[in-house]
């Protein structure tokens, strides 16, 4: 197989991977109420960047990749996709209400 080939194949499966991570991004940027502009300038990078981690045009390095974690307050395993995990809306919620809740799924992880 030729090197052109190769990358191409290699380039498909990086770019689901790519997709997948952009999407994960975009979903965590939104749910915080940020723009792109404004997780470039806490990243220390331009917009366009931001927008090519997003369409999976793009990864960031490691260092982009951690800063991202810290300020999502995931893991890097959440955001590559090695971790799954689910999130639950809980705006509407009073503080009592939350603290139900949260006791309710802890008793159900007991048993």
């Amino acid at each position: 197989m030729n090197k052109r080939k190769l990358r191409r194949r290699r380039g498909f499966c990086a770019g689901t991977e790519m997709v997948e991570f952009g999407n994960r991004l975009r979903k965590l940027r939104l749910q915080r109420g940020l723009k792109q502009a404004q997780l470039a300038e806490q990243l220390g990078l331009t917009k366009s960047v931001v927008s090519a981690y997003e369409t999976g045009l793009r990864m960031p390095s490691y260092e982009v990749l951690v800063k991202l974690a810290r300020i999502f307050n995931v893991s890097t395993d959440f955001l590559l996709g090695v971790e799954r995990r689910n999130d639950l809306d809980l705006s509407g919620l009073s503080e009592a209400e939350v603290a139900a809740v949260i006791q309710l799924i802890a008793a159900i992880k007991k048993s």
